[in-house]
């Protein structure tokens, strides 16, 4: 299975660890760790020696209750970040739902747009569709970041899910956007309960029948928080496991913050599959 994106074809066969990239002040984990573009640009450096095999950058918190960053505030933080990644050789994401920073970015040579709006905003689509060969991430969000946890979702989630991402796939290739260039992400953490992002986990089989790889982003998110009891920067032994349940059923990407442990985890994972 291969993720086409701008610049490279990704093959899935194999799990990839997409790293993660924040350039925010407020991001519930690591907010302000890499503030200016030298910082980031080096944290994104130590990720490809700890292993990542995808960067994704982002300059807005979609934390529960995050407010909306200005425009103009995004672009600065993206813009010259992703104009120093673009060189470091591998696959560059972009989490963003705007359209203008899908555009500049793209433009720049990134490889993929990373939207938990999953391209639902005004000119989204068309942005995408007009970079012919950039990959996707589409991923599942009930409501939006300022009020998923106020109200989150009732009744049966894997249905639900299932249902909204494989028709947020087959809308944006009926406007252009082939299938390959297509990976879901079920939105552990945007507006569903600790009980329901369990659930997406243990019958994460179900999402596969839509036909497309699985992005599965757990690092650190309260959900394990909430069954650990441990703090956010605690909590990277219970997301590297996470993350391994979530790849043996069948996520082909992990987004991840702990990388180098990710990777370790991993080939333990492997060695068993391949005993």
């Amino acid at each position: 299975m291969i993720w086409q994106t701008s610049r490279f074809s990704i093959d899935l066969t194999e799990p990839r660890v997409m790293g993660i990239v924040n350039v925010t002040p407020d991001s519930f984990s690591d907010g302000g760790s890499h503030g200016s573009t030298a910082a980031a640009l080096r944290h994104c450096e130590q990720l490809l020696r700890d292993g990542a095999h995808i960067l994704d950058i982002g300059g807005e918190s979609t934390r529960p209750g995050s407010p909306a960053v200005p425009l103009d505030e995004e672009l600065a933080r993206v813009v010259p970040l992703v104009e120093g990644a673009v060189s470091l050789g591998v696959p560059i994401s972009i989490d963003t739902y705007k359209p203008e920073v899908m555009r500049a970015v793209l433009d720049l040579g990134a490889d993929i747009v990373n939207d938990i709006w999953a391209l639902r905003q005004p000119g989204a689509v068309e942005v995408v569709a007009s970079h012919p060969q950039c990959g996707v991430c589409l991923m599942h969000m009930h409501r939006d970041p300022q009020t998923m946890q106020a109200a989150p979702m009732e009744g049966d989630v894997v249905s639900q899910v299932l249902y909204f991402l494989e028709r947020s796939a087959l809308d944006i290739q009926a406007r252009g956007v082939k299938k390959p260039r297509i990976v879901l992400d079920p939105g552990i953490g945007f507006g569903k309960t600790v009980e329901q992002n369990f659930a997406l986990l243990a019958h994460q089989s179900a999402l596969r029948a839509a036909g497309y790889p699985l992005l599965a982003g757990w690092s650190r998110k309260s959900s394990l928080g909430a069954v650990t009891g441990l703090a956010v920067e605690q909590r990277m032994v219970p997301s590297v496991a996470a993350a391994v349940l979530a790849v043996e059923r069948g996520a082909s990407v992990v987004r991840v913050h702990d990388v180098r442990e990710t990777v370790a985890a991993l080939a333990v994972w492997r060695a068993m599959q391949a005993a």
